[in-house]
């Protein structure tokens, strides 16, 4: 899968060290851009497949590039957005999934763009519309608290975690070494048990993510 891509990334050691790991890969970075107005500049100008974007970036080194980001993707419905932060930030994560219904999104810590595998898997999963969540943010969410998942067993939890991470069926039955019959039936009881309405087929994955990193 070749992409257009925008990079937002004020460090400019790290734009550069992405711009050349996404060329490598195949993929095409229309603009590599060092602050929040800009990349707004560049997705107006030329919309990308998808944006890869810092959190914490000028003008005010706040969570400008996170900000910008749901600007966009309200202005441009369905537009892919892979953020990329230092720090697990749990209202980040939640404010960007809750974008767009959480569909075409990703939060990764910039850890794991050393893991060049996953890093272009998960944007590849992005663009296709995925929901990608850092492992890590997962593990330090579900460490604060789990009140509201309750219902679930554990090894629900543990299959919704994966879900969180971005996992298919198929990636669920190979790595807890099950069926894939039986990991649909886990998914089953915990769209049951979460309430998720039946009328959402297409978006159930992502309302079961937002559920578990609300807990």
């Amino acid at each position: 899968m070749s992409l257009r891509l925008i990079v937002a990334e004020d460090a400019v050691l790290l734009r550069e060290g992405l711009v050349g790991l996404l060329e490598r890969v195949g993929h095409e970075v229309v603009a590599a851009v060092g602050d929040a107005d800009a990349l707004v500049e560049a997705v107006r100008a030329d919309r990308p497949d998808l944006i890869v974007t810092d959190v914490r970036m000028p003008p005010s080194l706040g969570d400008d590039g996170l900000r910008a980001s749901v600007e966009l993707r309200g202005e441009f419905p369905g537009l892919p957005v892979l953020v990329l932060s230092q720090y697990v930030e749990r209202s980040y994560a939640l404010r960007l999934l809750d974008s767009g219904g959480g569909a075409g999104v990703g939060y990764l810590l910039k850890e794991r763009v050393g893991a060049v595998a996953d890093f272009t898997a998960a944007i590849e999963r992005v663009a296709a519309g995925g929901t990608v969540v850092d492992p890590e943010v997962i593990h330090q969410l579900v460490r604060l608290r789990q009140d509201p998942l309750e219902r679930l067993s554990a090894r629900e939890r543990e299959v919704l975690s994966l879900i969180a991470e971005g996992r298919t069926n198929a990636s669920l039955a190979k790595h807890l070494f099950i069926s894939e019959a039986a990991v649909n039936k886990h998914i089953g009881n915990i769209f049951n048990k979460l309430n998720l309405p039946v009328d959402t087929d297409g978006h159930r994955r992502v309302l079961a993510v937002l559920a578990y990193l609300r807990a």
